[in-house]
């Protein structure tokens, strides 16, 4: 893989990787507020954090495929810098 597409890829993987924290305490906070903070809003700050975290999720799963599709169209190269495949190819 290139250096660009290294560095591409770094950053595709770190905004996934603060999405789905994001989508982990979400769910997790909705749990605490419904076990332990009592009030009239409380099923209304619950269902707003599960529909939030409900629309991470499908931008999440959306945004994984895509990146996943990208590096799997990237060349992978061998420690020595030429591309596996090429020589499959040429052999």
């Amino acid at each position: 893989m290139e250096e660009d597409a290294k560095a591409r890829f770094r950053w595709k993987f770190y905004g996934l990787t603060v999405e789905l924290n994001i989508i982990v305490l979400l769910v997790a906070l909705s749990i605490i507020v419904f076990f332990i903070v009592r009030s009239p809003y409380t099923p209304i700050a619950m269902l707003v954090m599960l529909i939030l975290t409900l629309v991470l999720s499908l931008d999440f799963v959306k945004r994984y495929r895509e990146t996943k599709a990208w590096l799997n169209t990237q060349p992978e190269k061998s420690k020595e810098g030429d591309d596996p495949k090429q020589k499959d190819k040429t052999a």
